[in-house]
């Protein structure tokens, strides 16, 4: 590391959200919570990313008050009583530690596989029954089930609102419900959900509409998108600029305030014949603070080629108005200070990424 790391600890404000500095923990699930509530030892994982330096903590998936919202055991809900009481000692903790908090809610649709809790009788919902990857064929989204699952998310958010999060983050990203309605392969509907590009971002952003009814105005609305899915990385939901501005001139009119921009490696240009990644695009395009991730503080070559010790590029684009905040994700999990350590030039202290951190809540 070359370049002044002074842009990276710079505060940012967010409506009437503070932040300290431009550095976000990005969602990742842990399935760490039995019963689906987050426990004390959850509330003590985040205290330590917001103690170790972060700014802006985007906790790991919690999902919303449908019966086949939930993909996996042991991850957190955001409608119980009891899930709700784990929360909010988990913003007390983050919050004390010196960091903001907001939770990504999610629906993961066709990702879900019929034997998981809480009800493991119930499949998976989609906006078609199409299966995408080596999964079971989903059911079909009636319009009672999308008004059902559209409310949900809106009660999530005044959830997170009640106990004391900071804002929330939707999750429309990596080929999850939100997302499956806008990517046209598992979206085959023929109503007013489905069929031109245009219909296929409605389901979206009535989401993001109700959220912004039930919460307050100034109440931060992040929204995670992707063009890459889980069962193809090679995808786009948008082929040109042209598309891309048509997709985020909606989320944005109808709500948006924060675009999480999620690649797989954010040195990598989004379209031929500009060096933006997708959150430059996003940044140009919205003019809306932008959130970059992707591979960010990874030691193994095999993930991405990148060191953690290494932010030169980072420093650079963000210097250059390219985007606004950078999320680091699998690095946080081995050394909860990595970001102190980065500021500090304690490099030689940071401890690399390896696939051991995915096991318990260091």
């Amino acid at each position: 590391m070359s370049a002044s790391t002074d842009i990276l600890f710079k505060p940012f404000d967010v409506k009437s959200v503070n932040l300290p500095n431009r550095l976000v923990m990005a969602p990742m699930t842990r399935r760490k919570s039995p019963g689906n509530v987050p426990g004390a030892d959850v509330a003590a994982y985040y205290r330590r990313r917001a103690e170790g330096g972060i700014g802006l903590i985007i906790t790991e998936g919690t999902f919303i008050n449908h019966k086949a919202a939930n993909g996996y055991d042991n991850v957190p809900d955001i409608f119980s009583d009891a899930a709700l009481e784990g929360w909010k000692h988990v913003v007390d903790e983050a919050h004390a530690g010196g960091a903001k908090i907001i939770p990504q809610i999610w629906h993961v649709g066709a990702q879900r596989l019929t034997g998981v809790e809480p009800d493991r009788s119930v499949p998976g919902y989609a906006p078609s029954a199409i299966a995408t990857g080596d999964r079971e064929v989903p059911v079909e989204m009636s319009k009672a089930d999308i008004d059902e699952v559209i409310a949900a998310f809106a009660e999530a958010a005044a959830n997170a609102e009640k106990v004391g999060f900071d804002g929330v983050e939707i999750h429309g990203a990596h080929g999850y419900l939100i997302d499956q309605f806008f990517w046209e392969r598992s979206n085959q509907r023929t109503d007013e959900y489905g069929g031109s590009f245009e219909s296929r971002l409605r389901f979206g952003i009535e989401v993001v509409e109700a959220i912004r009814k039930a919460v307050s105005p100034d109440f931060m609305v992040v929204f995670r998108f992707s063009q890459w899915k889980i069962d193809d990385y090679k995808t786009k939901i948008a082929e040109t600029p042209e598309q891309l501005e048509q997709f985020l001139t909606a989320l944005s009119n109808a709500g948006v305030d924060v675009f999480h921009c999620s690649t797989r490696r954010f040195w990598q240009p989004e379209y031929e014949g500009s060096d933006l990644n997708l959150a430059g695009w996003t940044k140009k395009i919205t003019g809306k603070p932008v959130i970059t991730v992707g591979s960010i503080g990874l030691d193994d070559p095999s993930w991405a080629g990148a060191k953690s010790t290494d932010v030169d590029e980072l420093i650079r684009r963000m210097g250059e108005g390219e985007f606004d905040l950078a999320a680091v994700g699998r690095q946080l999990l081995s050394d909860a200070e990595w970001a102190i350590k980065i500021k500090e030039g304690r490099l030689d202290k940071i401890e690399p990424y390896t696939q051991k951190s995915l096991s318990g809540l260091k």
